[in-house]
């Protein structure tokens, strides 16, 4: 056994290094895109901006589940090998690109690097046993970190090309891009031994068997929750970070990164837990940790005026007084709360002003618990931007540790299928980083409210914590009703 494990480390590493480069390339147009609209080099408006950015998503999502099959067929070395050689092509091929459409399309084929994760997966879990897999696939995971690499590197990179070309400089970076992808696609065809999940011999439909149990499309939510999402913020919290804290792009683009890197990194540690204390009890854990973040980032910067508490005349008579701090009517004097001064920052938790403005004259003449002077109260809050940082960088390692989890779970249930299943549930989960951009924008329009991205999370925290409490209820309660209370949660 210990050979073949030493063997499989090795391939491990490989699978891991290869799709973190894969995943650095999937997230390029986020990085290349802006930069290319920001200078005017492309004139695109936010729509076209807006596809650009989801279209390798998109393609690198939908093609996973026929990647994911091709390799339980013949193999992650084959599969990854052209996977790799081919998605270099329309990167070399971007150095030419003048128009929207050649960009465009160009992106969607090197987007399929994208399908680099269910190839990997299947890869992976063909070379380990059972007790090994949440720890082999959380380390194969932490290839999503890839993603930081772009978003922090990318932009050096671009400066420095365009130093001496302002105009076409930024067409040397996919090339770049094609030639790590060259480099690491020759040494798996070269270097890396094949290797399939056993029993093999079936045919498509039977392949496809799998993915009419609802387990499968359950898992796909769990997923689409800590995946998808975490790929839509990779991208959406640079303008969050912009609109809404007023940073600049490069400092944006850091904050971006300290969450991007972590989620990807803790993604080991979360297959290492799921193999310590199984992957269910693990998810239980990331979804309330997810509702409970989400809940907090749901609070947006905000001012609230609202009416306070005011002062009504205890009886009837004539004002003979009004002064800034106090009132006379007949024999009785109010005193009068000023408005105080109001800081343009708050502290970390919200803060309350409250004061009183007057609504009667002198000489007035009142009646008894008639107004004198309404109440004014102001709640001002800041979401103040270190707060929210630290909480998004734990809602992403919470995320990374669901990756893992949500992995763990599939060599369990579909030894044999792990690369259909585990590229539909990749299918799903790459939607979701396809989709919640583009749902965020409509959502900021509809509410005006940059936290509705937010809100939507916490909204699918709860149906993914609701679905899974419901389904162990219901089978411990038809099972096993005489030790409902003592479930072993693994």
């Amino acid at each position: 056994m210990k050979p073949n494990l030493n063997a499989a480390h090795r391939i491990l590493f490989l699978n891991t290094l290869a799709f973190t480069i894969c995943f650095a390339c999937w997230t390029l147009n986020g990085v290349l895109v802006t930069y290319l609209v920001d200078n005017n080099i492309f004139n695109w408006n936010v729509v076209e901006t807006g596809w650009l950015l989801g279209i390798p998503i998109l393609t690198g999502s939908v093609m996973r589940l026929p990647l994911g099959i091709l390799t339980d067929k013949f193999g992650g070395q084959k599969v990854f090998s052209i996977l790799l050689l081919l998605c270099s092509i329309p990167l070399f091929l971007l150095y030419f690109a003048q128009s929207y459409w050649v960009y465009f399309f160009l992106s969607a084929l090197f987007g399929m690097v994208g399908t680099a994760f269910a190839v990997g997966v299947a890869f992976t879990s063909a070379w380990y046993p059972k007790e090994w897999q949440g720890r082999a696939l959380g380390i194969f995971g932490m290839g999503n970190a890839g993603a930081a690499l772009t978003t922090f590197f990318a932009p050096t990179l671009l400066n420095y090309l365009s130093e001496s070309n302002p105009e076409n400089g930024w067409r040397i970076l996919p090339i770049i891009y094609g030639i790590i992808l060259i480099i690491i696609g020759l040494i798996f065809l070269i270097f890396v031994e094949n290797k399939k999940p056993e029993a093999q011999n079936k045919t498509i439909s039977q392949q496809l068997a799998p993915l009419s149990k609802m387990r499968v499309w359950r898992f796909g939510l769990y997923y689409f929750l800590v995946f998808g999402l975490f790929v839509a913020f990779s991208q959406w919290l640079l303008p969050y970070y912009v609109n809404v804290y007023k940073t600049s792009l490069i400092l944006g683009g850091l904050l971006t990164s300290c969450f991007s890197l972590p989620s990807g990194v803790i993604r080991a540690f979360g297959g290492y837990l799921s193999d310590k204390f199984g992957a269910r009890k693990v998810m239980y854990w990331v979804m309330y940790s997810s509702l409970v973040i989400s809940g907090l980032l749901m609070l947006p910067k905000m001012e609230i005026l609202t009416p306070g508490k005011g002062i009504s005349a205890k009886k009837s008579g004539m004002v003979t007084a009004v002064e800034p701090s106090r009132i006379i009517a007949g024999n009785d004097t109010v005193n009068i709360q000023p408005k105080p001064e109001i800081p343009e920052s708050t502290s970390v938790l919200p803060q309350s002003f409250s004061w009183q403005e007057v609504l009667v004259k002198q000489n007035d003449q009142v009646q008894k618990k008639q107004l004198l002077a309404q109440g004014v109260t102001l709640i001002k809050f800041e979401a103040d931007l270190w707060v929210f940082t630290i909480l998004v960088i734990l809602i992403g390692i919470v995320w990374g540790v669901g990756k893992a989890a949500v992995y763990k779970h599939i060599p369990e249930y579909f030894p044999s299928e792990v690369g259909v299943v585990g590229g539909m549930v990749g299918l799903i989960g790459g939607l979701g980083g396809f989709i919640g951009p583009i749902l965020f924008g409509y959502l900021l329009d509809f509410s005006g409210l940059w936290t509705s991205s937010w809100i939507f999370v916490f909204l699918v925290s709860a149906i993914s914590l609701f679905w899974m409490n419901y389904i162990i209820k219901k089978i411990t309660h038809q099972e096993a009703p005489h030790i409902k209370d003592q479930i072993e949660i693994k």
